[in-house]
């Protein structure tokens, strides 16, 4: 008996240290959450990563991963993502990805930002000057404020994340830019890695310190959640796209344009006004010249006037090469990603210019057309004299008698034809 006690007291002994190894190595880890930044750094993107961010947060998270690949945006934009990502209570991870994508300028500093950074293979890093800057000899001193506030930006935060920043001033001052495996060598990122799997094998086991409190992160064989970009903000970010935004002034105008030349149309007046809104909600974001918004208003009242003055297209053409020319001066900026493209310039201006041909001729035509209802509608119409006419007296058309006069002698039982109306009274003469 006592030999079968010894026995289940080892068995408890020795199985029961293993219990709790295998009790801890089911529990669940923490979750890790992934989103993807593709495209230009504007408002909506920077509500997008705040937002996902929060939400990892909430989640309990270990890390949120960013897949970017960006060539650029807007200043204001990337100051709000990396303000959230120095501030950020979970280690945010930039991955530069896929194979062929880039980080330049606003992207440069996002990267840096991270508690760790990472870039697939033939990725690049880079061209971080400040790209919505005026040209000339009056812009020159606050061109120079500019850079010299970006670079202390660039260099603040490339230190608190202890990365390269000699060359993180570089990239601002000379807009230099470099590939991942240059970018591992110079220290501006962590590693290269080919895939979100292999990153994630990589940081198992990583020590973050956040205010002093370590954490370790345990990512091997988890699987992410993605997380998508809702309706709401890929709206935005749809309309801020330079391209976008000029397409919608365009139909904003053919709206409101058609509804000035045919009134009571409704309809097209109510969504042209709908997309001049959403064009102008897209253009205070940018950096607009408004030499070339003139342009385009005047051309706007060139085509105006041509529906009230005879020029015989004159004003249209003059119109036609205000808009083509406001088009291309609409946004100033040396930034190839923040300029209109002459594949969407052109082909509007020759819509345009068919557009208002169209309503021009519409607007032509019906003033022209003989009116069908009321006294209007009357010239021409053959009647009999109902009464002498001399000059006034009453006439029977269809069956209806109306006042007329007449510059002749009419009698009674008379043809006659209306050729006019003058003071609420047909005027006839003899048919």
């Amino acid at each position: 008996m006592k030999k079968y006690k010894v026995l289940i007291f080892l068995s408890i002994f020795f199985l029961f240290p293993l219990v709790f190894v295998i009790l801890g190595g089911t529990q669940e880890k923490a979750p890790i959450f992934t989103i993807e930044v593709d495209g230009i750094i504007n408002p909506a993107t920077a509500k997008f990563i705040i937002e996902s961010i929060d939400i990892a947060s909430q989640q309990g998270a270990q890390c949120l991963i960013i897949q970017l690949d960006t060539p650029g945006g807007l200043m204001e934009s990337m100051r709000i993502i990396v303000k959230k990502i120095l501030s950020a209570n979970i280690p945010i991870i930039v991955y530069v990805a896929p194979s062929g994508a880039r980080a330049a300028s606003a992207g440069v500093f996002i990267t840096m930002s991270a508690h760790i950074a990472v870039m697939a293979p033939s990725t690049h890093i880079g061209a971080a000057h400040p790209v919505s800057l005026g040209e000339g000899k009056e812009s020159k001193t606050m061109s120079e404020k500019i850079v010299n506030d970006t670079v202390s930006y660039i260099k603040t935060t490339a230190k608190a994340r202890g990365r390269n920043v000699d060359w993180a001033e570089q990239a601002v001052r000379k807009s230099v830019s470099i590939t991942e495996e240059e970018a591992v060598k110079l220290n501006v990122v962590d590693f290269i890695s080919p895939n979100l799997q292999d990153l994630l094998n990589k940081i198992d086991g990583k020590i973050l310190k956040f205010d002093g409190v370590t954490r370790t992160l345990l990512t091997k064989g988890i699987q992410p959640r993605s997380m998508q970009m809702s309706w709401r903000y890929r709206f935005l970010d749809i309309i801020s796209n330079p391209s976008i935004a000029y397409i919608l002034l365009m139909l904003g105008i053919y709206g409101v344009f058609f509804e000035l030349s045919n009134p009571g149309a409704i309809l097209p007046g109510v969504v042209g006004g709908i997309f001049l809104i959403l064009a102008f909600y897209a253009l205070q974001m940018l950096p607009i010249n408004f030499a070339g918004l003139a342009l385009i208003l005047f051309a706007i009242i060139l085509f105006i006037a041509e529906i009230k003055v005879v020029s015989h297209g004159l004003l249209a053409v003059g119109g036609v090469i205000s808009l083509f020319l406001g088009s291309l001066m609409l946004i100033e900026s040396p930034a190839e990603y923040m300029r209109i493209s002459l594949s969407v310039i052109i082909p509007a201006v020759l819509v345009s210019a068919a557009f208002f041909v169209f309503a021009l001729t519409m607007a032509i035509r019906a003033r022209l057309t003989k009116p069908t209802t009321g006294m209007e509608g009357l010239v021409g119409e053959e009647g009999i004299a109902s009464t002498s006419i001399s000059p006034e007296g009453k006439v029977s058309i269809h069956g209806e008698f109306w006042n007329a006069i007449t510059d002749q002698n009419i009698e009674r039982g008379d043809k006659v034809q209306v050729i006019g109306v003058v003071n609420l009274k047909l005027k006839v003469k003899k048919n």
